[in-house]
């Protein structure tokens, strides 16, 4: 049995949401489970755990800042151990952008970070216009238009891929 952490990044509560279905498979299979928010702890000690899980969300084409530093000042500490790193958006919805080698902000994300994560996976988004503010709403719809997604206000769409979720829950089990 392994102590993971999975620290996360979140604006409307779906990085969170593909985290503790990660927690759920993760125990499933005889893991203990420690979830903590990186934008809240981004100085978490991560020396009592076994293996570290980040999952960052994207908004408007950026992972939070902390997200960056977590990685530059825990990168040793990380590559000592089994880890592993994620990124949920909405561009993932498109099968050519889906995986780490295809998906821009996955991309983005190791040009600009040391820390290179021995796992790496990434999950589609949720779009949902009538939890948005006046001006998210507004930016997120003339994003999705020129991507040609869903811009209608009353859209609320889960692109995510439970199943793709669950695969890299058991192989984060097996590091």
């Amino acid at each position: 049995m392994a102590h993971i952490l999975i620290l996360y990044s979140t604006t409307d509560g779906h990085t969170l949401k593909i985290c503790r279905h990660l927690q759920q498979v993760l125990e499933q299979q005889s893991n203990r489970v420690t979830m903590k928010s990186v934008d809240e702890e981004p100085g978490v000690d991560i020396a009592p755990y076994d293996k570290v899980v980040v999952g960052a969300r994207i908004r408007y084409g950026k992972h939070t800042p902390q997200v960056f530093e977590f990685a530059r000042s825990h990168r040793q500490a990380l590559d000592a151990k089994p880890n592993a790193f994620f990124t949920v958006n909405v561009v993932a919805r498109k099968p050519e952008k889906n995986s780490p080698d295809t998906n821009p902000y996955m991309r983005k994300f190791l040009a600009r970070s040391a820390w290179r994560p021995k796992l790496l996976g990434v999950f589609a988004g949720r779009i949902d216009y009538r939890r948005y503010g006046f001006w998210d709403r507004q930016v997120i719809r003339f994003i999705m238009w020129i991507t040609k997604g869903p811009t209608a206000p009353d859209t609320d769409v889960e692109f995510t891929d439970w199943a793709k979720v669950e695969s890299f829950a058991r192989r984060v089990s097996e590091m």
